[in-house]
């Protein structure tokens, strides 16, 4: 059984971070000593991990993007006659920033979900040049792309202030941490 070398955290035999605090692990050849534990940023681990205003570039793209197109559908079934109103938590104020339990949050929600778990990238991922990957440099299965989704498409503050408190060095939204996924750079 192998354990990370920074918190102690017991990991899986393919894996390439820690799922608790985002350390790369790289092994040595077999027959030589233990795994080398090094910084999740450090470029040793094969990964080179995206910055936090890459990461919320690609974001205010993809927010921009989706909600125009939400905006025109919204508008122009409200000309014909048949608005869309839509809210996941009933009386939620629409004009609160970042907690989006409206459409425009489904839409954002499900347009990460699949695009990562298909692509591995958002298109303003695309545009910035990083991706999303399991800890192990898999790609995103949907069920890892759904629960890593649900932090930014609902409740980004609170996902991201969390992230940067308890795992500063490693980059990661509690989403990020809780799904297993990381945000690289892709060369």
């Amino acid at each position: 059984m192998r354990y990370c070398k920074n918190c102690g955290n017991e990991l899986a035999e393919d894996a390439k971070f820690c799922p608790r605090c985002g350390t790369a692990v790289a092994t040595e050849p077999l027959g030589t000593s233990t795994p080398i534990a090094a910084s999740a940023c450090s470029a040793s681990s094969g990964f080179k991990m995206a910055f936090w205003w890459e990461r919320f570039l690609a974001w205010l793209v993809d927010v921009v993007l989706v909600g125009v197109i939400v905006s025109i559908v919204t508008f122009l079934t409200s000309l014909g006659g048949f608005p869309i109103t839509f809210t996941i938590v009933p009386g939620w104020p629409d004009w609160l920033p970042f907690f989006n339990f409206n459409l425009n949050g489904l839409v954002l929600f499900l347009y990460w979900m699949f695009l990562e778990s298909v692509y591995g990238q958002s298109l303003g991922k695309m545009l910035m040049r990083i991706r999303v990957t399991r800890l192990d440099g898999s790609p995103v299965a949907v069920m890892h792309a759904a629960l890593e989704s649900v932090g930014k498409a609902f409740i980004l503050p609170i996902d991201v202030l969390i992230g940067w408190l308890l795992y500063p060095k490693c980059r990661q939204r509690v989403f990020n941490y809780i799904s297993q996924t990381i945000v690289i750079k892709i060369s």
